[in-house]
């Protein structure tokens, strides 16, 4: 038998030779196939299109009105034809296309997150809100609510918050990576004041971190049953930059006083901190452990090197409260907190930057709002009535 070359091996075999596909697409074909791709995973999600419409989130409307030009674009139906497996560009998977002509350039790139047109010379391809998946996951975590049934319990607190923003009596501060979240706390999600009102027992993650469940109640009348991460990802999507705030009291009001008179001498600042560090045990107990200070200049320089400073647990810190003193001791109401929660003192040793072993002070295995309930001890004179129980985490009467 005459010996075959490899072509015609290969043709008597039945296999056809199809050219290696190299890829070269162009910037402009990559946006679209990234902006198709969010579409897609939209799909797969709540399996159908997207749909125009004020009641679908941001997103979702976006999608929906770049899924309509796509449909409009014959080169976006040959590049896409492999990945359209839901037959979306031919109008099929639910929703109902507008008309986009109808629509002013203005209106339309801000629908499709494109910049400046004129700036721009690729148009609607320049896909700006593509976003990873743990974003969109995050984001879809949060979007889950059901009405709040019982939410005149919690209208109040979210009321006070709202308007301390508006007061300026409450501010806001970043979200920081690895920052704890606690029953009590206070976020602005997605344009919304959020309440953290309950927090019960979950799974831990891969990386055996604690992963509670949360209660998390929304100034909407709308309620969330949300793992912890799913929250702290909405608010630190992407592991870098912060979009979420925590919204804290700026000042509880000069101690000793409602309000500080013309005459006063602010004398300082108590600031209550939580770290960063990611010291297993600190981990563990991240909201519950504090750091109560008083300082005469601002706390933000104060902690500006927390990460260097063995004080700090050699970790960036979050201020989570501070309260403004008036007339008072700076050294004597430090030594006043540390005596109150002397029994929760924090017993943790660390090694500073040069190996030497330190033992940081002013930490405690406290709650925030017993914090803050001392300081209205303080402020009401009854403080020397009153010790802290560590086994109940509560201020009790104490033994007169």
């Amino acid at each position: 038998m005459a010996e075959m070359d490899d072509d015609a091996l290969l043709d008597a075999l039945g296999v056809e030779l199809a050219p290696i596909k190299v890829s070269g697409r162009t910037p402009r074909e990559e946006r679209i196939i990234a902006g198709f791709e969010d579409i897609l995973r939209f799909y797969e999600t709540h399996g159908r299109a997207p749909l125009h419409g004020e009641d679908g989130d941001i997103f979702e409307r976006l999608y929906a009105v770049r899924l309509d030009q796509l449909r409009q674009l014959p080169e976006a139906h040959i590049l896409l034809a492999e990945l359209d497996v839901f037959g979306l560009l031919a109008g099929r998977g639910g929703g109902e296309p507008i008309d986009t002509d109808a629509l002013d350039d203005a209106a339309l790139l801000a629908e499709l997150g494109v910049g400046n047109a004129s700036a721009d010379p690729e148009g609607i391809t320049t896909l700006t809100h593509v976003r990873p998946y743990a974003e969109i996951k995050a984001a879809e975590d949060i979007a889950n609510r059901t009405p709040c049934k019982d939410f005149d319990r919690f209208k109040p607190l979210l009321d006070e918050a709202a308007a301390g923003l508006k007061e300026d009596s409450w501010m806001t501060r970043p979200f920081l990576k690895n920052a704890g979240i606690a029953q009590g706390d206070f976020f602005i999600v997605g344009g919304q004041i959020a309440y953290v009102a309950e927090v019960t027992a979950g799974n831990k993650t891969k990386d055996g971190r604690d992963n509670p469940r949360l209660r998390v109640i929304f100034d909407n009348q709308t309620e969330s049953n949300l793992l912890l991460r799913s929250l702290s990802r909405s608010l630190y999507p992407d592991g870098d930059t912060p979009v979420g705030r925590r919204l804290i009291r700026k000042d509880a009001g000069p101690l000793f006083g409602n309000a500080a008179e013309p005459d006063d001498v602010e004398t300082g600042t108590i600031y209550v901190l939580r770290s960063c560090s990611d010291h297993p045990f600190v981990a563990e107990h991240r909201e519950l452990i504090h750091k109560i200070g008083v300082t005469g200049g601002k706390v933000e320089t104060r902690i500006a090197a927390a990460d260097k400073d063995a004080t700090y647990l050699l970790a960036e810190v979050e201020v989570v409260a501070t309260y403004k003193l008036h007339n008072l001791n700076r050294t004597k109401m430090e030594h006043l907190f540390h005596k109150l929660f002397s029994a929760a003192q924090l017993d943790l040793t660390i090694e500073d930057r040069f190996g030497n072993p330190v033992k940081p002070k002013e930490w405690f295995l406290v709650p925030l709002p017993i914090i803050d309930e001392a300081v209205q001890c303080i402020q009401d004179g009854s403080i020397t009535e009153v010790v802290y129980d560590p086994n109940i985490a509560t201020l009790v009467r104490s033994a007169q």
